[in-house]
């Protein structure tokens, strides 16, 4: 199904972090938007938040497909009614094709890109918290990983955040998208 584009000024875009589970979404994310004035959502604290339970807990009790459905309504009606937010996707949001369109027509979409490499040195400590981790093996990981930088790949910025940290990552989006504004 195609999204009707949705017209929205370069300055009251969302700015909208995509990327791997472990990237740094959520932490860069709210440093930027404290470095812009704007409000920061998490999409899958949202989602915790309107169904009253942990996304694991969903994965658990209802499926990933309920919770993908979930995701889609959320994220397709946030790109619909909210402007100059920015939001952190979880990182299978952007598979969903209509979720990609939403964001890409009525967003800046960022892809916070890591290595291979630098994303096994995080492994242990998402793995709790990450239940599609938790039913697969490291070559079913790195299988997935391969192919949403696939998906990744369709996006308005791509940010290499291996060797920065998270302040330095959020100082130079910051600086580009007030660049990009006074261009106005």
């Amino acid at each position: 199904m195609m999204t009707k584009s949705i017209q929205v000024p370069l300055n009251q875009k969302n700015i909208i972090l995509i990327g791997f589970m472990g990237a740094g979404k959520t932490t860069i994310g709210q440093l930027l938007a404290e470095k812009l004035g704007r409000e920061f959502l998490d999409a899958d604290q949202e989602i915790e938040r309107r169904h009253g339970m942990p996304v694991t807990e969903i994965f658990k009790s209802m499926g990933e497909p309920v919770f993908r459905q979930m995701e889609k309504e959320y994220l397709v009606e946030l790109c619909r009614t909210s402007r100059e937010k920015v939001v952190s996707l979880g990182g299978g949001s952007f598979m969903q094709d209509e979720i990609r369109n939403a964001c890409l027509d009525s967003g800046i979409v960022y892809h916070l890109d890591l290595d291979w490499e630098s994303w096994l040195k995080r492994f242990e400590a998402l793995i709790d918290t990450r239940p599609i981790l938790q039913s697969k093996s490291l070559e079913e990981v790195r299988a997935l990983f391969d192919s949403r930088k696939l998906i990744y790949a369709d996006n308005h910025y791509t940010v290499a955040v291996d060797q920065l940290s998270p302040e330095e990552i959020a100082e130079n989006m910051a600086r580009q998208i007030r660049e990009g504004r006074e261009r106005e």
